[in-house]
């Protein structure tokens, strides 16, 4: 069988962000029509000085009973002293309460993933970087 275009549509090369913005739409959409669940949340902790303004923190999102850990920062000057652990505990007792059992993150060789196994993070896959020696690792953890 030969399936014939009438009509031709264009592929751009493109990082415009509302474009993106609208796809992901769109994808989501298609999720919550599959899986019959709306429930995505976005989820956050944030680091502040004495002022109240933000040094870092962490942030992800909720959805489909998964913690979804997206973006983690602690300033250099304050690691080691417990706020990453601090973070990672609040957004992960909050996930909880929303009704998640499993959370995921994904980091860098560099980065952070003996943080993540120190509390109780297991990795899963890692993906080698185009250098030698560091790779994308990807971690996941029970929470219930």
């Amino acid at each position: 069988m030969q399936i014939r275009m009438t009509q031709e549509f264009p592929i751009i090369l493109s990082t415009d962000e509302a474009a993106k913005a609208e796809a992901a739409a769109a994808l989501y959409r298609y999720n919550v029509a599959i899986t019959g669940t709306d429930d995505r949340i976005p989820i956050g902790a944030v680091l502040c000085d004495g002022s109240g303004k933000a040094l870092g923190g962490l942030w992800g999102r909720t959805e489909l009973g998964l913690l979804f850990l997206d973006m983690f920062f602690v300033p250099a000057h304050l690691r080691g002293l417990s706020y990453g652990a601090r973070l990672l505990a609040a957004v992960e007792e909050e996930a909880k309460a929303r009704g998640c059992r499993r959370a995921v993150v994904e980091t860098s060789s560099f980065q952070a993933p003996g943080f993540y196994i120190r509390h109780a993070y297991v990795e899963f896959g890692r993906v080698p970087f185009g250098f030698d020696g560091q790779a994308r690792v990807f971690l996941r953890k029970e929470l219930a």
